[in-house]
């Protein structure tokens, strides 16, 4: 009798196993048998219809056997978390198709593939990183280019470029002259109106004698303002008939114009120009004179400095004369005088006022 197997399983390809195929080639061979052999001796022909019966059980029983081993391998399919599973029947991973469902952009256009392989990918990233030092490079030399043309454009080409001829004053008269003030300032032409330092220039401007204020205003983009405020000598130092120079508050000579007025300009006689603006009494008289009201220098029509503390002044050629000391508390002297020269009843039919102590005036 033929030994019976039966597998659990089918082939990746869903056909019957080997044993599955000799079970049933077994059944089938034994079915045979048992229809060829010679029937028993019975009556009526029983054994031939017993033979064709046995054989056909035999079939139903291999068809059975076989329906179990299908219920088996679609249980085996089914097979619950944990239960044993055959490897064969596991689906293989299709990597091919898979990359290129990767690969594939969002309108069905194959994008670039992974790459795979090691030294082609190491070649890429070495491609990438040269095209990115690339752009730097390239960008570095762009703005370097951009700022040198600034440089040159704001500080060496002509654009920015003071000119003699750019250069104004405003505020010069005839003892400060304007020659003066741009024999100065032109000292920074030729420069970069950017580099033209107004706290130079003021300051020079300023050490002019005459010069109170200056004041330099760049305009771009070539030109510059010097715009000076100028005042009156502060007197006429007069050494001979026509020789007279003309001296500011601090005692610095003016470079004074030839045929210029002296009216309103208070006049001091002295021996010798340089001498006399090293000695005490000029520099007091230069400091009473300078701080008087305009009104009151114009009618000045001489002033005595013999001494440091007896600077005097002669006012309409002598209607009056003011005995001022030195130049200490210099604001009192000027209010006491001011109230008694212009008060009748104070100054009556006198000509002299000394004010050398001011809390203590003196009237003759």
């Amino acid at each position: 009798m033929a030994r019976r197997v039966v597998s659990s399983g089918t082939g990746s390809d869903g056909s019957e196993t080997t044993s599955e195929k000799h079970a049933l080639r077994g059944r089938s061979i034994q079915s045979r048998k048992h229809f060829d052999s010679p029937a028993q001796s019975q009556p009526n022909g029983r054994s031939i219809a017993g033979g064709v019966g046995r054989s056909s059980s035999s079939v139903s029983h291999a068809q059975a056997e076989a329906k179990m081993a299908h219920g088996g391998k679609n249980k085996a399919s089914r097979s619950r978390s944990g239960d044993f599973v055959d490897a064969r029947n596991l689906a293989g991973e299709d990597f091919v198709a898979k990359t290129l469902e990767e690969t594939t952009g969002t309108l069905g256009v194959v994008t670039r593939p992974k790459v795979v392989d090691f030294k082609a990918r190491l070649k890429e990233r070495r491609k990438a990183n040269a095209r990115v030092v690339a752009m730097r490079a390239f960008v570095s030399a762009a703005v370097a280019a951009v700022v040198v043309a600034l440089i040159w454009l704001f500080f060496f080409s002509s654009v920015f470029r003071l000119e003699a001829g750019n250069i104004s004053v405003v505020g010069a008269n005839e003892w400060v002259s304007e020659s003066q003030v741009l024999d100065i300032a032109g000292q920074q032409a030729g420069k970069s109106i950017l580099l033209v330092s107004n706290n130079d220039v003021e300051k020079k401007i300023k050490e002019i004698p005459g010069v109170t204020t200056a004041q330099s205003k760049k305009q771009l983009p070539n030109s510059l303002e010097v715009t000076i405020k100028a005042q009156k000598p502060a007197a006429m130092l007069k050494t001979g008939e026509d020789s007279m120079t003309a001296v500011d508050s601090k005692g610095r000579i003016l470079n004074s114009v030839s045929g210029a007025s002296v009216d309103g300009i208070p006049v001091i006689e002295v021996k010798d120009v340089e001498t006399s603006l090293s000695h005490r009494s000029i520099k007091e008289a230069l400091k009473i004179l300078s701080s008087l009201p305009e009104s009151m220098r114009n009618s000045i029509t001489k002033v005595t400095a013999e001494t440091q503390d007896s600077i005097t002044t002669e006012i309409n050629g002598g209607d009056r004369v003011i005995v001022w000391g030195d130049s200490s508390d210099l604001k009192l002297k000027k209010a006491v005088v001011d109230k008694i020269i212009n008060d009748p009843n104070v100054i009556g039919d006198k000509h002299n006022v000394d004010v050398s102590a001011p809390l203590r005036p003196i009237i003759k």
